[in-house]
């Protein structure tokens, strides 16, 4: 399997847990675990969306398309940042934040790799 579609599987299966991060949320907001029905179906929304902005980058990943792949290291140091919230301040939770990291670290790997297999060759390594 080529590293791009690699990549865009990660992105894929990220989008996925993004949309059952929403479905959770729709779930909290039914069981009346919020403070705010306008803020909990604001931010159900915004979820969704970042969903399907990652599901985008995935297919454009796939597709071989540079924004894709720049979108999804974008995603990937995202994801990271928040691994790093998990492992920090006064809720730490170790574990939790492993289990975040590790799809992004993996992801952003493959990512690098896709941009670098997409790169053209330059006329000097064509020499050796």
């Amino acid at each position: 399997m080529p590293v791009r579609l690699s990549a865009a599987l990660i992105l894929g299966l990220e989008a996925l847990g993004i949309l059952a991060l929403a479905g959770w949320q729709v779930v909290a907001l039914i069981g009346g675990d919020t403070d705010s029905v306008v803020s909990s179906i604001a931010l159900i929304v915004l979820t969704v969306i970042g969903a399907a902005i990652v599901a985008a980058f995935g297919v454009a990943t796939a597709r071989g398309v540079s924004a894709g792949r720049s979108g999804g290291i974008v995603t990937q140091l995202l994801i990271l940042s928040v691994a790093l919230g998990a492992i920090t301040g006064e809720w730490a939770a170790p574990a939790v934040a492993l289990l975040i990291a590790v799809p992004a670290v993996v992801g952003l790997v493959l990512l690098i790799l896709a941009v670098r297999a997409a790169a053209p060759r330059r006329r000097d390594d064509d020499a050796n």
